[in-house]
């Protein structure tokens, strides 16, 4: 008898990550695609049994996912943000309103102990996680990508990417690079302070998004989890179908 294949999909705003979910409950390696105006992204997906799918996604491409999937799966699962789930428990009164790739980065992380997430793309968002699973909240600001690209949508003349981070630039481009950089940095740094305070202890921090690499080496030790929204939807697997 052919073994189950379970694929775990993470649908963001600008790509696709699959992996497939091995047999420790953990996802395997993953692949990522950005996903344009075309056809080319649903292309080479995989084939399975299970498939279960986490999307922040436009409802285009969310449906559109859907439906290439529903031709090579024989059940498809989309996950939605829960208020309870094993230990964790969300600080939002309204579930819906929490994003459903903020809910499994918090529900991948529960069991590390106090943590903050912070996941950059094309937002950049934290959530402080305590030692018992509990929510405390969390914040949401543009990434440092969209920062610039607002800023050269309001004033062309500003370039849209481009410098180096500097404490104190020279130059337009690097002091643009280091302005939108260092909000978010000082976010991250001041989301930190504010965490230990709360808590009495300083979280782990945890960064994943594909707009972190840039601001990786200015902040302080931290662990790096990539696929942090695929663990997520491996542990709900474990919960709610295994």
């Amino acid at each position: 008898m052919n073994a189950m294949k379970t694929f775990l999909f993470d649908l963001g705003n600008t790509r696709l990550k699959f992996a497939e979910l091995g047999v420790d409950s953990r996802p395997g390696e993953t692949i990522a695609t950005a996903h344009d105006d075309g056809q080319a992204w649903l292309d080479d997906l995989p084939c399975g049994n299970v498939a279960c799918i986490a999307s922040v996604a436009s409802p285009s491409r969310h449906v559109a996912l859907l439906d290439a999937l529903a031709t090579r799966f024989t059940r498809l699962h989309v996950v939605r943000t829960q208020p309870i789930l094993g230990c964790l428990r969300i600080a939002y009164p309204n579930p819906q309103h929490l994003g459903v790739d903020r809910f499994l980065v918090l529900l991948a992380a529960v069991d590390v102990g106090p943590a903050l997430l912070v996941g950059v793309g094309t937002a950049l968002t934290c959530d402080l996680l305590d030692g018992d699973g509990l929510h405390r909240g969390g914040r949401i600001a543009p990434s440092p990508m969209v920062m610039r690209q607002a800023l050269h949508a309001r004033a062309p003349v500003l370039p849209e990417c481009g410098g180096r981070y500097t404490e104190f630039a020279d130059d337009t481009d690097h002091a643009l690079a280091s302005g939108c950089e260092g909000a978010a940095l000082a976010l991250v740094e001041r989301s930190l302070a504010e965490a230990q305070r709360l808590l009495g202890v300083r979280p782990m921090l945890w960064l994943h998004g594909g707009g972190a690499d840039a601001l990786r080496t200015r902040l302080p030790t931290h662990e790096w989890v990539p696929d942090a929204v695929l663990r997520g939807l491996a542990c709900w697997h474990t919960h709610c179908i295994a």
